[in-house]
C-alpha cells in the first residue's frame, strides 16, 4: 500500500529525500544530513532507515510533510513554489498536531523556519476541518460549504463572523443552519 505516497519498498530516507537523490547536486551525505534535520522538525528522530510499514499512521503522515518541505538548498530550482497541505492534522493527537502547524507556518515565514533557516516556500493551502490548524498555521481562510466560497477574510475574524453557517462550524453547535 502507498500510505501519503511513500514508497513502500524505499526507507524514510530514501522516501524524504527522493527528489534529491534523484536530481542529486548535493553529496549524498548532505542529503541524509538534511533529511535527518527535516525529519527532527516535525519530531521524528532515528527513523530514517525504517520501512514505511514499520510506522504509525501519524509518523507516515510526518514523513510525507518533511518530503514536502525539504529542498535542495544548492539549487533554488526544486525549492516548491506552492505546497498544498490536505488535512495534514487528521488523525494526529494535539501535541503532534502543534508540531506540524507550527513547521507548516514556520516554512512559510519570512525569517527563519523550524530548522532554523529562512522560510522559502511563498504559498500554501491547508485543506483541513481541525481548528487548531485553522487557528495555528494559517493567516487567511476560504470557508466552503456546499462546493463554493461562503465566506473568506482573516484567520482572526473567522470566529466572530456573522454568517451563520460559519459561526455554527467555528462554535461546533448542534443548532443552526448546517443539518445532519
Amino acid at each position: 500500500m502507498n500510505w501519503l505516497a511513500l514508497f513502500d519498498s524505499l526507507t524514510v530516507r530514501e522516501n524524504v529525500g527522493f527528489l534529491l537523490y534523484e536530481n542529486l547536486t548535493m553529496p549524498k551525505d548532505k542529503i541524509a544530513e538534511l533529511v535527518t534535520e527535516t525529519l527532527a522538525a516535525v519530531g521524528l528522530k532515528g527513523v530514517e532507515d525504517r520501512l514505511p510499514s514499520e510506522l504509525s499512521g501519524g509518523m507516515k503522515k510526518r514523513v510525507a510533510l518533511a518530503r514536502s518541505i525539504i529542498f535542495d538548498t544548492t539549487r533554488h530550482a526544486i525549492e516548491p513554489e506552492v505546497v498544498l497541505y490536505d488535512e495534514p492534522t487528521a488523525g494526529l493527537d494535539p501535541i503532534v498536531s502543534t508540531v506540524v502547524e507550527d513547521l507548516i507556518h514556520s516554512v512559510h515565514m519570512k525569517g527563519e523556519d523550524a530548522l532554523g533557516k529562512p522560510g522559502k516556500i511563498a504559498s500554501y493551502v491547508v485543506v483541513t476541518h481541525q481548528h487548531s490548524t485553522i487557528k495555528r498555521a494559517v493567516d487567511r481562510l476560504l470557508f466552503l460549504y456546499e462546493g463554493a466560497v461562503l465566506w473568506q477574510g482573516m484567520t482572526h475574524e473567522f470566529s466572530s463572523s456573522t454568517n451563520p453557517i460559519v459561526r455554527q462550524f467555528a462554535s461546533g453547535s448542534l443548532d443552526g443552519p448546517i443539518r445532519y
